[in-house]
C-alpha cells in the first residue's frame, strides 16, 4: 500500500532521480471473499464514500467494485462545475457542505485536484428572472452562503464580450457566487482512489456486478464477473446505471437515465475568468486551464444507457452559445462526449436505505452529480456506518415520492412532463 505523501520535497527528489521512484497511485486489488462494505461503482461518489468510510469509521474491510477503469464513467464526463447556489432547504445545506469539502479537498486527500474558485455567474434577462434570483440569493444568505446580485453594468464590466447591444435576450444582470468554480474531474477520481487505497480500501477494476445475492430478505454480497464477493452491507453508487443494478435486487427506482453532452473547444487565450450560465436557454460555459472553452446544455431528452449524444442537442447548445456570445461562432470544436445521467422525478438525489435489508442507494443526481461528490461520499458513508441519514441529507429519502415530500427545485434536473 503506498505510504509516500506528495510534497515539494518528493517532487524535487523525483526530479533529480529522473522520476523513476514514483509508485502507482493505487493497487490493482483482487477481490477478497468478503468485506464489511462493498461499494458498487468506482466513480467519484463511490470512491468518496469508500474514502470517508475508511477515514471516519476506521478498521473496516471496504471494497469498491468498478466494471471498467477508474475515471472512465461520469466522473470524467462532465463540465467540472462546482457550486452551492441552491434555494430550497432540502438542497442548500447539502451543497454548501460539499462546497466546504471542496475547499479543503486537496489538503485532505494530498492530491492536486485543481480546485479553482473563480466564481459562478447566473445571468438573468427579464424582471421575473431577476426576482427569482433575488429570492435564491436571499435563501443562500440565510444559510450562510455567499451571493451577490449584479446589475447589467457590473456584468458588462466583468464580461464585456457578451452580447449586450443587439441581443435577442438582453442581459439585465446576474447572481454571482464567488466561491463557486471548477475542479479537474479526472483528478478528483484519481485523488479519491489514491487516498482510499492508502487507507486500505480495495479498488477492484474491470469487475462488473452481474447480480445481488439476497438471503432471507437481506443482501449478503454481489455476483461479479470475477466471482462472488460477500458483504456485510452493499452500497450502490452506479449513477446512470442505478436502475439496472437495483433491478438485480428486484427494485424499481423513480429515475430515468438520459445522456448529457459536454463540449470543449480548441485552446484560446484566457478571456473567461468565471463560470457563466445563460438564463434565456440552457447553456453554461467556462475556460479550462489549457484554454479550451468547456460548455454544455440540456439532456438529450430520451431514455438511453449510451455514453454518446445526438446532433439536435449539439445544434441547440451551439445556438445558446451564439446567442450569449457571438464570437464563439469562430471557434473550432475540439471534441464532445456524453455522460449518463440518472434523472430523478423531482430533480433531486436519493441517499437512503432500500427496502432490501443491507442494501443502500446513492442515485438520482441529475445535473448535480459532480459538484456533490464530496458531500455525497460523506453522507453515504454516514448512512452506511450508522444506518441513519446525515443531518444535511435528511430530505433525500427514497420514499419522498410516495409521501409527496418532493424537492422540486427549478434548474435541478428532469421534470416528468418534459421528457
Amino acid at each position: 500500500m503506498p505510504t509516500d505523501r506528495y510534497s515539494l520535497f518528493s517532487l524535487l527528489r523525483e526530479g533529480l532521480r529522473g522520476n523513476t521512484g514514483w509508485k502507482a497511485a493505487w493497487r490493482k486489488a483482487a477481490p477478497a471473499p468478503a468485506y464489511d462494505y462493498v461499494i458498487v461503482g468506482g466513480g467519484g461518489h463511490g470512491l468518496a464514500t469508500a474514502y470517508y468510510l475508511a477515514r471516519r469509521y476506521g478498521g473496516l474491510r471496504i471494497a469498491v467494485v468498478e466494471k471498467g477503469w477508474i475515471g472512465g464513467g461520469n466522473v470524467g464526463r462532465n463540465t467540472t462545475i462546482v457550486r452551492s447556489n441552491y434555494l430550497l432547504p432540502g438542497n442548500e445545506p447539502f451543497y454548501e457542505c460539499s462546497m466546504k469539502l471542496w475547499e479543503g479537498l486537496e489538503q485532505d486527500i494530498n492530491y492536486n485536484a485543481m480546485v479553482s474558485q473563480r466564481g459562478v455567474l447566473n445571468l438573468f434577462h427579464n424582471d421575473a428572472q431577476r426576482n427569482a434570483y433575488i429570492r435564491r440569493g436571499n435563501g443562500m444568505r440565510l444559510h450562510g452562503v455567499d451571493a451577490e446580485l449584479l446589475d447589467a453594468t457590473a456584468v458588462r464590466e466583468k464580461l464585456p464580450f457578451l452580447n449586450f447591444d443587439d441581443a435577442r435576450f438582453p442581459i439585465r444582470g446576474g447572481l454571482l457566487q464567488p466561491r463557486g468554480g471548477t475542479v479537474r474531474h479526472d483528478a478528483v477520481a484519481w485523488g479519491y482512489a489514491r487516498a482510499a487505497d492508502r487507507l486500505g480500501v480495495d479498488i477492484i477494476e474491470n469487475c462488473e456486478v452481474t447480480g445481488i445475492r439476497i438471503e432471507r430478505g437481506r443482501a449478503v454480497g454481489v455476483e461479479t464477473s470475477r466471482g462472488f464477493v460477500g458483504a456485510g452491507k452493499v452500497g450502490l453508487a452506479c449513477a446512470g446505471n442505478s436502475s439496472r443494478v437495483a433491478a438485480m435486487a428486484g427494485l424499481r427506482l423513480p429515475i430515468e437515465s438520459h445522456v448529457l453532452q459536454a463540449f470543449v473547444s480548441e485552446g484560446l487565450k484566457p478571456f473567461i475568468d468565471c463560470v457563466v450560465t445563460f438564463g434565456a436557454g440552457h447553456f453554461y460555459i467556462s475556460q479550462s486551464d489549457k484554454g479550451g472553452l468547456v460548455f454544455g446544455g440540456d439532456i438529450d431528452g430520451y431514455n438511453s444507457y449510451a455514453q454518446r449524444g445526438n446532433l439536435p442537442v449539439i445544434e441547440d447548445v451551439c445556438e445558446g452559445g451564439m446567442a450569449l456570445m457571438p464570437r464563439i461562432g469562430r471557434v473550432r470544436l475540439l471534441r464532445h462526449w456524453g455522460g449518463l445521467m440518472d434523472m430523478s422525478m423531482d430533480g433531486s438525489p436519493i441517499i437512503d436505505r432500500t427496502p432490501v435489508d443491507g442494501l443502500y442507494l446513492n442515485a438520482g443526481w441529475c445535473y448535480g452529480g459532480f459538484k456533490a461528490t464530496p458531500a455525497s461520499g460523506l453522507c453515504f458513508a454516514h448512512l452506511l456506518a450508522r444506518d441513519e441519514p446525515h443531518p444535511v441529507a435528511t430530505a433525500y429519502r427514497l420514499d419522498r415520492f410516495a409521501r409527496g415530500a418532493v424537492i422540486d427545485e427549478k434548474g435541478m434536473g428532469a421534470q416528468p412532463n418534459l421528457h
